[in-house]
């Protein structure tokens, strides 16, 4: 703000400044990107709403009433232009300043709009010295998150199969399957403002290497949680209690304990140390090939097949076999 005051009074002398400070204060944001949205949504609105303003003012005059006309007018004229809601916010404000005090200022619209510019100039640059934050932790975080809790979900289910169900419980985990999604939808976001912090950051060929590593690990994840939800669904809308004594349910819950195992290890900061129980299997991938099934009870063919089905797709998509 002090340095827009400086420069933009060392164009504008007659001119108090105050327009170019308020533009840089409001065009600094979290990221350079985001500043220089910013900086162009100013311009743009401050430009558009002077010509509102001299067309206006051509046409009527300038009495009290066209101000509120003007305002008016800058509205359509923003959402005619599709303009984004930063910069048609500015264009009535800029409207009804050059109409209202510019009347009796030949050059204020002019001084305006170079004001503006300084400002917003300045603002950019500022942030680009200093250096904006590089937002990668909550990012990394909410990605190894959902990795663990899909982990988590294919264990539950897994102990699920093993034993017999009431109503309520199935109804729990089939509710706490469900709360992947949001963690997906958390986990999108946090990578969309990793990314964001990156554009244009001059810090951002450093950090490259670790958002890609939690977009690749994002990417895999995805059908994982469908899989997850899948099996669980199904398990929650065909069980029965004659399901205790299939005997192929004791296989594929052990094979959904490896994915879990498995996927865990696919989610660990590969830059944090170990820590996992010690065992011969601690820190290596566990998934077996494919089950071979017998012919499962009849009334329990159609849970058996999506649950296998859904099983083959588990180990191909944590081993990176998938098509």
């Amino acid at each position: 703000m002090v340095l827009a005051w400086v420069i933009a009074g060392l164009f504008l002398p007659n001119e108090l400044p105050i327009f170019a400070t308020i533009a840089a204060l409001l065009v600094v944001q979290p990221s350079v990107n985001q500043s220089v949205g910013r900086a162009i949504e100013r311009s743009l609105g401050v430009i558009v709403g002077v010509l509102v303003a001299y067309a206006i003012g051509l046409a009527f005059g300038t009495n009290a009433w066209i101000v509120l006309v003007a305002v008016v007018v800058s509205l359509f004229v923003s959402w005619a232009l599709k303009l984004t809601p930063g910069t048609a916010n500015q264009v009535p404000i800029t409207a009804m300043l050059v109409l209202a005090v510019g009347a009796s200022t030949p050059d204020y619209a002019f001084a305006r709009v170079i004001e503006t510019v300084i400002g917003a100039a300045i603002g950019v640059v500022v942030n680009i010295t200093i250096v904006p934050p590089v937002l990668l932790a909550p990012a990394h975080t909410s990605v190894h998150r959902l990795g663990n809790e899909i982990a988590a979900t294919l264990d539950r289910l897994a102990d699920a199969l093993g034993r017999r169900q009431t109503p309520q419980q199935l109804n729990e985990l089939l509710l706490q399957a469900r709360l992947l999604r949001p963690m997906e939808t958390k986990a999108d976001n946090a990578l969309t403002q990793g990314r964001e912090s990156l554009t244009l950051n001059p810090r951002q060929t450093k950090h490259r290497r670790v958002l890609e590593h939690d977009d690749e690990l994002f990417t895999r994840f995805r059908p994982l949680i469908t899989r997850a939800l899948g099996m669980t669904r199904a398990f929650h809308d065909h069980y029965d209690d004659s399901l205790a004594g299939e005997p192929t349910l004791e296989a594929i819950a052990e094979e959904l304990r490896r994915s879990a195992h498995d996927l865990r290890l696919l989610a660990r900061d590969p830059d944090a140390p170990v820590d996992e129980p010690s065992t011969e299997t601690a820190g290596i991938p566990v998934l077996t090939a494919p089950l071979v099934i017998s012919t499962p009870d009849p009334r329990h063919w159609v849970l058996i097949g999506s649950l296998v089905e859904d099983l083959r797709r588990i180990h191909d998509e944590i081993t990176g076999d998938s098509s």
